[in-house]
C-alpha cells in the first residue's frame, strides 16, 4: 500500500533516538525552553517577527480570531469570508466565536480563492475579514487579493496548514496577511506529531496571542507588559500569576512537541524540495491524461505540495481511476473538507443556501494522491504511471 502519510514525522528514526534521549534528560516537559526556541526558529524561517507555538493547527485558528477580538480589531457580528474547499475547522471558530461567515468559491484550476472570486462576493456581500485558505501548497492571486483588502481596510488571515514552503514570486504563503496559520499534524509539512501555530509581524497581536494562549493569563509576556497590565487592572503582585486579563483557552504545546520541531525543522528545506519534485513529476504526468482538467500553477515560484490532487471531467471518470488507484493498492481520499458548505455542521449552522460551483465539482469529482518525502522511486514511477494512464 502507497500511504497517504509514511511515518510519524520526518527520519523518524534517527530524531526518535535523540527524543528517547532528551526525554530521560528533561527536567520538565511542560512548555518551556524547547517551546520557546522553536517558536524562534519558525519565525526565522517563515521570515516573521513572532510566532505562538500551540498543540494544533485548529487550535491556532481559534486561537487567532479569539486574540482579534480580545484587541477589538473585530466584534461579534463581523462578517468573516473564507474559502469554500477549506477543512472544518477553518470555518468552525467563525460560528463558534459568533461571527457571521461567507463563502467564496474557489478556482477549478488552482484550488483557491482568486481575487475575481473575491471581488464579486464583496460586492454582492461586504466582508470585514477574510480568512483565506492556501489549499494543498497552492494559491490563486495572492498578491492581487492583498491590494485589495489592503485598499478596501479588509483584514487579511491566512489559513496556511497546508501550503509550508510554498512561495509566490519569491514570497513565502502565509506573508501577505497580518497572520497566519500553520499546522504540525502528522503528514503535514513539518510534523511535532500533533502542533500548530500563529505567525505574525504584529508585536500587539503576538502579546495577545500568548495571553489568549494560556487562560487569559500574563505569565509568558515580558515582565515590562506583565508589570504594566498589572498597574492598568490594579492587581496585586501576590495574585498576578493567577490573575486572568482576557477570554482565553489552554492551548499550550509541550517540551515534547517543541523538541520534535527544532529537529524537523533542520530538515525542512529538503523536505520542500523533494515535495516540490514529486509535485513537478505528477503534474507533468496530468498533462498527458485527457480526463484530467489541468492545473494551473505556473504563477507560484515554490510549490511546497501537500497532496496532489487530480481533478475529473466526468462522474464516471472519476470512479474508474477512484476503483484503479485503490486496486493498485493507493491510499486516496477526497480533497480536503470538499466543499464546506454542503458539509452537516455547516447547514446545521446557517439558514442560507450556498451554491460553490467550483468547489462542489472538486468534491464531487476529485480525490488527492499521496505526495511526501520518502516517498521511493518505485513509488512515485506507479503513481505517475496511474496518473497519466488513459482508463
Amino acid at each position: 500500500m502507497i500511504r497517504l502519510i509514511k511515518s510519524t514525522f520526518y527520519k523518524e528514526q534517527k530524531v526518535k533516538a535523540k527524543l528517547i534521549e532528551f526525554i530521560t534528560s528533561a527536567s520538565k516537559l511542560s512548555m518551556g525552553s524547547e517551546c520557546s526556541k522553536f517558536e524562534d526558529n519558525f519565525s526565522k524561517f517563515q521570515d516573521r517577527r513572532f510566532t505562538c507555538f500551540v498543540n494544533s493547527g485548529s487550535s491556532a485558528n481559534l486561537l487567532l480570531l479569539q486574540s482579534l477580538l480580545n484587541l477589538g480589531k473585530i466584534k461579534k457580528g463581523d462578517t468573516v469570508a473564507f474559502s469554500s474547499l477549506t477543512w472544518s475547522t477553518n470555518v468552525m471558530p467563525i460560528i463558534q466565536l459568533g461571527l457571521k461567515p461567507v463563502p467564496i468559491d474557489v478556482s477549478i484550476t488552482n484550488l483557491n480563492v482568486t481575487s475575481e472570486n473575491l471581488i464579486s462576493s464583496f460586492n454582492e456581500n461586504p466582508f470585514k475579514v477574510i480568512f483565506i485558505t492556501n489549499l494543498l501548497g497552492f494559491c490563486a492571486d495572492l498578491d492581487k487579493i492583498k491590494e485589495f483588502c489592503d485598499e478596501r481596510n479588509i483584514m487579511l488571515l491566512e489559513d496556511n496548514c497546508e501550503s509550508l514552503g510554498s512561495e509566490l514570486r519569491n514570497e513565502k504563503l502565509g506573508n501577505f496577511g497580518l497572520a497566519s496559520t500553520s499546522s504540525f499534524f502528522v503528514g503535514h509539512h513539518l510534523s511535532t506529531i500533533e502542533g500548530g501555530a500563529v505567525s505574525t509581524n504584529d508585536q500587539e497581536l503576538s502579546r495577545m496571542l500568548k495571553i489568549t494562549r494560556a487562560h487569559g493569563w500574563s505569565r509568558n509576556i515580558s515582565n515590562e507588559e506583565r508589570n504594566m497590565l498589572a498597574k492598568k487592572n490594579k492587581i496585586d503582585s501576590f495574585y498576578d500569576d493567577y490573575s486572568f486579563y482576557e477570554l482565553g483557552f489552554n492551548f499550550r504545546p509541550n517540551e515534547i512537541s517543541g523538541f520534535i520541531g527544532n529537529h524537523q525543522l533542520l530538515y525542512l528545506s529538503e523536505i520542500v524540495d523533494l515535495r516540490e519534485r514529486n509535485f513537478k513529476l505528477f503534474h507533468q504526468a496530468s498533462c498527458k491524461n485527457k480526463n484530467l482538467i489541468t492545473l494551473d500553477v505556473k504563477h507560484l515560484s515554490t510549490i511546497s505540495n501537500f497532496a496532489f490532487p487530480m481533478i475529473f471531467k466526468s462522474k464516471s471518470t472519476f470512479i474508474k481511476y477512484r476503483d484503479a488507484f485503490l486496486k493498485n493498492k493507493v491510499e486516496i481520499r477526497p480533497i480536503v473538507g470538499g466543499d464546506i458548505t454542503q458539509q452537516p455542521f455547516f447547514k446545521k449552522t446557517n439558514d442560507k443556501k450556498y451554491k460553490m460551483k467550483n468547489a462542489n465539482i472538486i468534491h464531487d469529482k476529485g480525490f488527492y494522491i499521496p505526495n511526501n518525502p520518502e516517498l521511493t522511486k518505485g513509488e512515485i514511477e506507479t503513481l505517475a504511471n496511474l496518473i497519466s494512464s488513459d482508463i
